[in-house]
């Protein structure tokens, strides 16, 4: 027995080497290419009209259209296809191909559950009635918009009624296809393999492929997770060579290369598209399978019969899947925002995080000991640093067991997260998915008893192996093992967490060392007798959903939950948090992390950032300090590193430096209340709190390909600053509006290329004229002890002379705001009167938020009127006006209009004339 346990620990040994050693460079051998999966492969080699579908039996089923898709030239017996179309609210179609049930396939094939909301079911418009003209059926779908099935041959696509132009269309192209399960036969040979695995594809191939066409389309975008400018490039066609599809299949990559379309940990299969001639549409296919999807160049169809609307500009794609149904949602927009409802009405917007969450968060792999974590907080004090959450990588358990301490260097857990909470911080803990088999453990001991584990092909626990050496993993698709996953983070199961504690999940693809491409055997069995093939990129998902579940519960379902993921699928949102995994410190990476940021807001995820300063290597203080300047804007701003890099907390790199970290950190305190604000838009509409450019801008072509630049919701520009020894950044200000400086108060006439100097002080950021932006100038060290800090309003006005913004504010932790605890505010400036409204509904139930918080200054940008004083209504007061600094910063000199203690409270209704 002893020497069977020696064999384990040195394979172990061996595949943990493998595993840190590959860090160094990303190994390209160990992940399988387009070519080297059978799928993609025989996908990519059809030709358009190559799908001989046409469809009949066209009928209205319980509020659908439904009609059968058939080949009539086909002779070799296989069975119809059922296609269905249901219309919902606000312009979206949904469309379901399977198999047809009565012709009993050899098992059903996987839909994934729990991903669409509920209620979206609610805003299905049952159909009454279609009409027919020739070879084609019309569906009205929204204000001006119809859905078209043609059924021979077979398409679907949206148009604009009357014009007939086109805005989306499926298989316009003829390269559908849909390989149907088998039962094994004497000397079918349906394995796979690659490198030394073998897949034993039970059922044969079951691979999905079609074309989706973008009409009025400029560029495409979405479809994370991928290391990619923002804009998605051609990936096959006249020129393109040797160029790998989109990859979608979670995976754990370290090092992972920027401009590479190789999947990384999460996996979104929604892109959308935006033009000048249309506006932005967009299309979502929920299948959990790996999926490649190719991004076709102009020309690509030169040799093709088929000649398709020649008039209308387009971009085609193709889309892949291994396995599942066609289950796919056609947004037609027509403007940005739009598109991002309509996907967040289908999958959830974005859960509302606590208010210290959206703070500055410190990380390293990992922080020794409780001394340790005591110096490194203290440290923060010392140089006026502000912070709100530091974190514990997996050294801190006891021999990566989770929900475990390791009792020499935390022997008083709970006593170290006391004493953080006492200065209002929190910390949060790694939990992984992979559960160390060992039978003195008991969450393995529950598990295997309880047969909780994910099993293999033959039907036993799956063993494979991760940090924690031989491992298992619990099979989250089983609500009820999600159930109990959830209850062990209760305070009597997770022996010295407290409510100051949160919780990270990593390596949740999941990451298998020995599997193949690093992760779990497709053959793999989940509940339901689900191949793994089939939730492959959704496993995280659940694992994040009970992560998230059992912080809830551990809380009595009264305080938000906070918990970070590496992999995501589409309704990660509703769970919580994710960044983009194992970075470089270099300065394309930083350059890259802003549009993947971007794709993950725009694909409903909104609360995501990148490691600052790359995970891997040690940063240049240069680029340390740059990745500081940037991070401040994003959603989430955590500094992390891996345990062979430097120690790089922010007071390491000499005095300046510290001082240009801290004020980098400072500025995003300033801000909380504007991202706070945001953070409850993208809550309650899906729109993200960081934006591409053309978002806010969709009628100006210079924004369309921009990813350098981005705005913090509709007020503010940032342009980052991506290269060594810069002097200068070139900025495109889009037009029509005038752009303020920030550091300065310049203005800017938008709808031109400013080249700017810049200092290692600063990235350069501007307030959108038009807007007004609440932030707090008092310097702290949490949020908790800003709680009670006064506001600043700054109002940079239009040519119009006026501005408006909005302010939330709410307890920050509990979900009370859905009864109405909460203030909402809406601010208006026009002719010399700045006025305070509620935008809070006027609710009979539940508590309302209080708070005695007031506005110190008021902050006036553009305005060409010199006035004297402010009257303030109804209080009947003057306030002074003269000039003072725009920004509370080191170095900065800056003398703007300010109105001086106006002291009228956040929460009041109120007028301030100025005379």
């Amino acid at each position: 027995m002893r020497s069977i346990v020696v064999l384990h620990n040195f394979i172990f040994l061996l595949l943990l080497l493998s595993h840190l050693n590959s860090v160094s460079s990303w190994k390209k051998e160990e992940f399988r290419n387009c070519n080297q999966t059978p799928f993609c492969k025989r996908a990519r080699s059809r030709k358009p009209q190559h799908c001989k579908l046409i469809a009949t039996d066209v009928t209205m089923d319980d509020g659908d259209l439904t009609a059968k898709l058939i080949n009539p030239d086909d002779n070799s017996g296989s069975n119809p296809l059922i296609l269905s179309l249901t219309v919902y609210q606000n312009g979206i179609l949904r469309m379901k191909i399977d198999e047809d049930p009565s012709h009993n396939p050899p098992k059903k094939r996987f839909q994934v559950p729990d991903v669409i909301l509920p209620e979206f079911e609610s805003t299905k418009l049952w159909l009454q009635r279609y009409s027919i003209d020739g070879d084609s059926v019309f569906v009205y779908l929204f204000d001006g918009y119809e859905a078209v099935v043609r059924s021979d041959p077979f398409e679907v696509f949206v148009r604009e009624q009357g014009s007939g132009k086109r805005v989306l269309s499926f298989n316009s192209h003829g390269l559908f296809d849909f390989e149907q399960l088998l039962v094994k036969k004497e000397g079918d040979d349906w394995e796979e393999r690659f490198r030394s695995h073998t897949d034993s594809r039970p059922y044969g191939p079951q691979s999905i492929s079609f074309d989706v066409s973008f009409y009025g389309a400029d560029f495409v975008y979405g479809i994370p997770e991928h290391a990619t400018s923002l804009s998605l490039k051609p990936t096959n066609g006249p020129g393109i060579e040797e160029s790998e599809p989109y990859r979608l299949f979670n995976l754990d990559v370290f090092e992972y290369l920027h401009e590479s379309p190789f999947g990384l940990y999460g996996s979104i299969p929604f892109m959308l598209s935006h033009g000048k001639s249309h506006g932005t549409s967009g299309f979502f296919w929920l299948n959990a399978a790996e999926m490649q999807i190719d991004v076709l160049g102009s020309g690509w169809d030169a040799e093709s019969s088929i000649v398709l609307h020649p008039d209308q500009k387009r971009i085609d794609t193709l889309w892949m899947s291994e396995a599942g149904i066609v289950d796919a949602f056609f947004f037609i927009g027509p403007k940005p925002k739009d598109v991002v409802k309509q996907y967040a009405s289908v999958t959830g917007t974005s859960a509302l995080p606590q208010l210290f969450s959206t703070g500055y968060h410190q990380c390293r792999w990992n922080y020794r000991d409780e001394e340790d974590v005591k110096n490194v907080d203290s440290k923060f004090d010392e140089h006026d640093i502000p912070y709100d959450v530091l974190w514990l990588d997996i050294e801190h358990t006891d021999g990566k067991r989770y929900f475990t301490w390791d009792k020499v260097s935390f022997p008083n857990p709970e006593e170290m997260q006391k004493d953080l909470a006492s200065r209002g911080r929190r910390m949060v803990t790694i939990v992984d998915p992979h559960i160390k088999r060992d039978d003195n453990y008991r969450i393995h001991k529950e598990a295997t008893k309880n047969g909780y584990y994910v099993k293999d092909a033959s039907g036993k626990d799956y063993d494979g192996w991760c940090w924690s050496g031989s491992s298992s993993y619990p099979d989250m698709l089983n609500p009820e093992i999600r159930s109990w996953w959830a209850d062990k983070f209760a305070y009597t199961e997770y022996i010295g967490s407290t409510p100051s504690l949160y919780i990270w999940n990593d390596m949740n693809e999941p990451s298998v060392f020995n599997g193949p491409e690093v992760t779990m055997p497709r053959d793999a069995l989940h509940y339901g007798n689900i191949e793994h093939r089939e939730l492959h990129n959704a496993y995280g998902y659940y694992y994040h959903m009970a992560t998230s579940e059992g912080l809830l519960k551990r809380e009595g379902g009264k305080d938000r939950p906070f918990v970070l993921s590496r992999a995501f699928f589409p309704g990660t949102q509703r769970y919580g948090t994710v960044w983009t995994g194992d970075n470089t410190a270099e300065w394309e990476q930083l350059r890259v992390s802003v549009p993947m940021i971007l794709t993950l807001g725009l694909t409903g995820i909104t609360f995501a950032g990148a490691d600052v300063g790359g995970f891997f290597g040690n940063p240049d203080t240069e680029l340390l300090v740059r990745w500081y300047q940037v991070a401040a804007y994003l959603p989430f701003f955590r500094g992390h590193a891996h345990h062979d890099t430097k120690r790089r907390e922010p007071w390491l790199f000499g005095e300046h430096n510290t001082e240009l970290m801290r004020d980098a950190i400072r500025v995003r305190y300033t801000f909380l209340p504007y991202f706070y604000t945001l953070f409850r838009e993208a809550n309650v509409t899906g729109v993200p709190v960081a934006r591409p450019l053309w978002m806010e801008f969709p009628y100006d072509e210079a924004t369309f390909n921009n990813d350098e630049a981005f705005m913090v919701g509709n007020g503010l520009l940032v342009q980052g600053v991506y290269t060594q020894h810069a002097k200068d950044v070139t900025v495109y200000l889009p037009r029509d509006y005038t752009w303020y400086e920030l550091k300065t108060g310049t203005a800017y006439k938008g709808g031109k290329t400013q080249k700017m100097e810049v200092t290692d002080a600063d990235i350069p950021v501007f307030q959108r004229s038009g807007t007004i932006i609440p932030r707090k100038d008092r310097f702290r060290r949490s949020t908790v002890q800003m709680e009670n800090d006064p506001y600043t309003l700054v109002i940079a006005v239009d040519a119009s002379g006026a501005a408006e913004g909005e302010l939330y504010i709410d307890d920050g932790k509990s979900y009370e705001f859905k009864q109405g605890a909460y203030i909402h505010r809406h601010f208006m400036f026009s002719n010399g009167k700045l006025t305070s409204a509620n935008l809070a509904p006027l609710t009979s139930f539940g508590t309302k938020f209080l708070s005695d918080c007031t506005i110190e200054r008021i902050i006036l940008l553009g305005y060409s009127s010199k006035p004297k004083s402010a009257h303030i209504e109804p209080s009947n007061h003057v306030a002074d006006i003269e000039f003072g600094p725009l920004q509370i910063r080191s170095g900065v000199r800056s003398s703007v209009l300010t109105i001086r203690k106006p002291n009228v409270r956040v929460s009041d209704d109120w007028t301030i004339n100025l005379l």
